[in-house]
C-alpha cells in the first residue's frame, strides 16, 4: 500500500479551511480519500455565514407573513361571518360567481390584486355561489352572474354587473371604503 496527501490552500493561500486529497494504492487499484480540516477561525466564519443566512430566512418569512396583514380577506360566503361583519358596519363585497363563468373567471385575479391593496385591508370579500345560492339571490335582486355588490354593513353602497376592468372594480371597491 503507497499513499501520498495533497494539501489545497485557499486562492489567498490561507490555511484556515484545508481539504486533504489522500491517494492509496491497494494492489491494481487506486482510491482517493478527500477531507476537510477546519481551524477553530474557519469554522467560526461558516458558522457566522448559517447565522446571517437564518436571519435573511427569517426576515424573509415575516415580510411574507405581514403581508396579508395588509390585505383585505376574500372567503366564501359563510353566513355567520357576514351577519358579523354587517352588524359591525364592515365595509363587504359579495361576489356572486359561477365557475362556468368566463367574465367571473376574468373578474377574479382582478378582484384578488386589489384586495392585496393596503387601502382594502378592511374589505371582506365573500364569494357566492351563484348555482347553488337563490336565497342570496332572491334578497340581492341578482339576476346573473359576475355581479359585484359592496356594502357597508347592510347598506349596499353599489354594485357592478359584468365588469372586468381593473379601473371600475376599484371604483365600486373605493364606494365602500370611503
Amino acid at each position: 500500500m503507497i499513499k501520498s496527501g495533497i494539501i489545497v490552500t485557499g486562492a489567498t493561500g490561507e490555511t484556515g479551511s484545508v481539504s486533504v486529497a489522500e491517494l492509496q494504492k491497494v494492489g491494481n487499484s487506486v482510491r482517493t480519500m478527500l477531507r476537510r480540516e477546519d481551524s477553530p477561525n474557519a469554522q467560526s466564519k461558516r458558522k457566522g455565514g448559517l447565522i446571517k443566512l437564518f436571519k435573511i430566512t427569517a426576515l424573509f418569512l415575516l415580510l411574507l407573513s405581514t403581508h396579508g396583514a395588509f390585505a383585505g380577506e376574500i372567503k366564501p360566503y359563510n353566513q355567520a361571518e357576514f351577519e358579523k361583519l354587517a352588524v359591525e358596519g364592515k365595509p363587504i363585497l359579495l361576489d356572486f360567481r359561477a365557475d362556468w363563468c368566463t367574465i367571473c373567471a376574468a373578474q377574479a385575479p382582478v378582484i384578488r390584486e386589489l384586495m392585496a391593496q393596503g387601502k382594502y385591508k378592511d374589505l371582506t370579500t365573500f364569494t357566492v355561489d351563484f348555482d347553488t345560492a337563490t336565497a342570496l339571490l332572491k334578497a340581492y335582486k341578482v339576476e346573473i352572474q359576475s355581479t359585484l355588490i359592496v356594502l357597508t354593513g347592510k347598506h349596499e353602497e353599489g354594485r357592478s354587473v359584468g365588469d372586468t376592468s381593473r379601473e371600475g372594480i376599484d371604483r365600486l371597491l373605493n364606494s365602500a371604503v370611503h
